[in-house]
């Protein structure tokens, strides 16, 4: 097959790595996702003669082979779209199915399971007339070439990846400080709901329904629950960033810290008030420097305590994790985030516009820019008109849609909107997201 080229390295310098054949494909995957894909559809476009590596997106297997057809044509237009947006039409593209056997199963039965799913990508790629030069099957430790035919290299018993750390993308991505962040079932894991405490936490939930969703549909206190929401925020990000964790402490261990600091009332007064949009938007801002980490501990913890019928209440911290993690260069723990929002609900449109940013690879310092603006603007008429502002229009963040955010200063606009879930299941108003 086709030698494929990866950049890595400082930026005063780039080291480019040749991969040669599958087996070493298969060991750069977790390196060019930043984390190890499970139960996940990857494709990788290429470029160039040397088939250097450009956009790549993943997305989870659909459980019923029924959804394939329709999934892999709308994979390869996103992905061809998107690198012709970003420059130029990729020259080719490798896919990836990577999938653990179910108990009953073993690797070989999940390499024919998926072998249809393998070729409907490959027919939707080339109906585009971008050929699929290497599609893989990563199951339980071994991987196996649909593409191959050579068995000298690809046996139909698959071959043993490699050890971690000792192949030469791993040696390449040590020297350039890349981090893989384990696998994503472990990423994503952190964001569910938690399992203990939950009847106490959904209690505390319905009392601050009861008491918030009334004010903040009420004009004139909307504001007021938003001051207030955003106040304890601050506080809790303060008691995070006080909590005495050891260095070196495991990422469940630092949840599980922050879950204690944070009682079910402060969580579920959290929780609810970041529902309304505006305030939302206000806590958004809080993406850069020594607060940024706190407030990314934060809006995790308040991911995890979104429990029982308020479970898709998680898509407003989800999505603030993820643009903080985006904002301070975590794409793929900004991915994941995203992606778990989006799953809660499909329709909100800050999670929609964020996520697509992120994929399309552009600078999320627009953005950025557009909340020091506001924040500044909101300082300056807090403190009095001292002196003429200037009246230049400010930055507007990323635009990836039409429909985007109205205001140029924050990812959404408009007045106190929310949603919120009653006791029977049943959804309450929607917020504009």
């Amino acid at each position: 097959m086709n030698k494929h080229h990866e950049s890595s390295g400082s930026s005063s310098a780039q080291e480019q790595i040749t991969l040669r054949g599958p087996a070493e494909l298969a060991d750069a995957l977790p390196y060019l996702m930043g984390f190890h894909p499970t139960d996940s559809i990857v494709m990788v476009a290429l470029h160039g003669r040397r088939g250097r590596f450009g956009g790549r997106l993943r997305l989870g297997i659909p459980r019923s082979p029924g959804e394939w057809p329709a999934v892999a044509e709308q994979l390869a237009e996103c992905l061809v779209a998107g690198s012709e947006r970003r420059g130029s039409k990729p020259e080719g593209i490798v896919v990836f199915l990577c999938q653990d056997p179910a108990p009953d199963e073993t690797s070989a039965d999940v390499l024919e399971r998926l072998r249809p799913l393998a070729q409907r990508l490959r027919t939707a790629c080339g109906s585009l007339d971008v050929p699929v030069h290497e599609a893989l099957c990563i199951s339980d430790g071994r991987f196996w070439s649909y593409v191959c035919p050579d068995t000298r290299c690809c046996p139909p018993e698959g071959n043993a990846l490699a050890m971690p750390g000792t192949s030469v993308m791993a040696a390449a991505a040590a020297y350039a400080g890349i981090q893989v962040r384990g696998s994503l079932r472990d990423m994503e894991a952190r964001l569910l709901p938690r399992t203990a405490g939950t009847e106490q936490q959904e209690r505390a939930l319905d009392l601050a329904a009861a008491a918030l969703v009334p004010r903040i549909l009420n004009g004139a206190e909307s504001e007021q629950v938003g001051e207030e929401t955003l106040t304890l925020a601050r506080g809790l990000m303060r008691r995070i960033a006080g909590a005495p964790w050891k260095a070196g402490r495991t990422e469940t261990g630092t949840d599980s810290g922050d879950d204690a600091l944070i009682d079910d009332s402060e969580a579920a007064a959290l929780v609810l008030g970041l529902q309304d949009r505006t305030t939302r938007d206000r806590a958004a801002e809080w993406m850069e420097g020594p607060e940024a980490e706190h407030a990314l501990r934060l809006w995790r913890a308040l991911s995890r305590r979104c429990v029982g019928p308020y479970a898709d209440h998680a898509a407003a911290p989800l999505t603030l994790a993820g643009w903080v993690a985006w904002s301070t260069g975590d794409e793929p723990g900004a991915r994941v985030a995203l992606g778990r929002a989006l799953r809660l609900d499909p329709e909100y449109h800050f999670a929609q516009l964020l996520h697509q940013a992120c994929n399309e690879g552009l600078d999320p310092e627009a953005l950025r820019s557009c909340l020091r603006t506001e924040r500044r603007n909101r300082s300056a008429k807090a403190a009095g008109p001292v002196r003429a502002q200037s009246r230049r229009k400010p930055p507007q963040p990323p635009a990836t849609r039409k429909d985007g955010p109205s205001g140029a200063a924050r990812p959404g606009a408009g007045g106190p909107r929310l949603r919120t879930r009653r006791r029977n299941g049943q959804r309450g108003t929607k917020s504009g997201r």
